[in-house]
């Protein structure tokens, strides 16, 4: 497969430039600068994706300020000592292609301003989301090629993406990362499909049918990223398994069930599958020790929780910016962390992004 993807990515951006997605969706763009007090360097942030990246909470007017993206900002306003922008260029309900087309490559003039330090992107959430949403209302006999469709697209996508920031990217970018998915809905998907495979003839777990696909798609993410020269920030692993050693291997469970680079995608697959599905738990219920846990995932079993404000982006979608004093001081984050970063989805997912931020701009 390693060959298999690497060779079909060379020729997959000029083949992907026109095409376009056809599900409904909402642009829900955010400039925030991160006002660091005794400095007026500025650096920027360029974040491409979809909902998660917007900040979405169920508003078509409003997104959270504290999305991943900031986060990792206001980490690294206190790294290098200066104003950070972070541009948030997002489209909710927009499946890879759609992202790649009209935000990466339609909108790559953010990341060619000289301020560029970092470019990351997230992209396939809505081909998985979708594909599970068809697979869900099937009756008869099971068609799992939506399925095979979203993984397909997710990687040829993933890998156009790189590619295309690698092209275009201001030549001072210091940091390109790209996040993968967590898996919304684990325990809601613990049933049974309404739809019979054609070969046993009976019903199917659907998370059983699910999990294999988004651990391809998150393996190949992050085999792309390193072929690529990107990182590869693993919020499945950072939601979706316990910060403890649950069953006593020896391991955190959330870092035993991590990516590591080398592994096969089966390998991989049978990692999550077999050896440790047992440590897999619903985002909803982190574990952050044996007698605390966090809720990553808001009312909506999709999209990650936050916390603090939101902000202003028109009444249908549309673009907002403003600015602001850190929310968290340089003595609040400690060893890296502020305090409340493994208490909320999108602090999480900043979190693992900020572990990447090189120690200069």
């Amino acid at each position: 497969m390693s060959r298999r993807v690497v060779g079909l990515a060379v020729p997959v951006l000029a083949a992907l430039l026109g095409f376009e997605a056809s599900a409904t969706t909402l642009t829900q763009n955010l400039s925030w600068t991160i006002n660091r007090s005794g400095t007026s360097t500025k650096y920027r942030v360029v974040a491409y994706g979809d909902s998660i990246y917007a900040g979405y909470y169920g508003s078509l007017s409003r997104v959270a300020k504290r999305a991943a993206p900031t986060v990792d900002g206001e980490y690294l306003s206190k790294l290098w000592n200066a104003d950070i922008e972070v541009v948030r260029r997002a489209k909710s309900g927009a499946v890879a292609s759609d992202i790649f087309n009209n935000k990466i490559v339609a909108e790559r003039s953010y990341m060619q301003s000289s301020s560029t330090r970092v470019v990351t992107f997230e992209m396939c959430g809505n081909d998985g989301l979708q594909a599970r949403s068809n697979f869900g209302g099937q009756s008869g006999t099971c068609n799992y090629g939506p399925l095979d469709t979203a993984l397909s697209n997710c990687t040829a996508y993933s890998a156009a993406a790189m590619q295309y920031i690698n092209a275009n990217a201001y030549a001072g970018t210091r940091l390109k990362v790209i996040t993968n998915l967590y898996y919304p809905g684990f325990d809601s998907d613990n049933a049974l499909s309404k739809c019979t495979d054609s070969g046993t003839g009976q019903k199917v777990n659907k998370r059983a049918v699910f999990l294999p696909y988004i651990a391809r798609m998150n393996w190949r993410a992050c085999y792309l990223a390193n072929a690529y020269g990107f990182q590869c920030a693993d919020s499945f692993a950072q939601y979706m398994a316990a910060d403890y050693d649950s069953n006593g291997d020896g391991l955190v469970d959330s870092e035993a069930i991590r990516y590591v680079q080398g592994e096969s995608e089966d390998a991989y697959v049978a990692k999550l599958m077999t050896t440790y599905y047992a440590t897999l738990r619903d985002a909803n219920g982190k574990l952050l020790t044996p007698s605390a846990s966090a809720d990553y995932i808001q009312s909506d079993n999709t999209h990650g929780s936050y916390t603090g404000s939101t902000i202003w982006i028109g009444l249908i979608g549309g673009s907002g910016s403003g600015s602001a004093a850190p929310d968290y001081s340089d003595a609040q984050i400690v060893g890296g962390k502020n305090p409340v970063w493994n208490l909320y989805g999108h602090e999480r997912m900043g979190w693992a992004l900020s572990v990447y931020n090189p120690a200069t701009p």
